[in-house]
């Protein structure tokens, strides 16, 4: 397992449901591309509101369901691994939002047998 403590950068890409990478949602894709290049973890978070660079309100209310309500993938890696995720993000994130900040992370542990 990796370590990851101390200072690292927290990422989020804020895109839409109906957002795509081939024929997946591109939550998924994004998750199983990072997977599959070592990062250290991903968390996607459905938003119920929301709206972006369009103005457009996308909302779970009944009157105005959204079928692109937000998505959030957040993403907590070292500085040295930005060299490899920006890239990626440039090649898959066509619209939304990519914030980065450092945190300083506590605790990174998988459950023990």
């Amino acid at each position: 397992m990796r370590v990851l403590t101390g200072e690292q950068i927290l990422v989020r890409v804020f895109i839409g449901e109906s957002d795509r990478h081939g024929h997946q949602p591109l939550a998924t894709a994004l998750l199983e591309r990072l997977r599959r290049e070592g990062f250290a973890g991903a968390t996607v978070f459905h938003g119920v509101a929301g709206f972006g660079a369009h103005s457009v309100l996308h909302t779970t209310n009944v009157l105005r369901l959204s079928e692109d309500l937000p998505v959030v993938v957040e993403i907590v890696e070292s500085e040295e691994r930005m060299a490899v995720l920006e890239p990626i993000l440039d090649e898959m994130v066509h619209e939304g939002l990519v914030t980065m900040e450092k945190v300083r992370v506590l605790k990174y542990a998988a459950k023990r047998d």
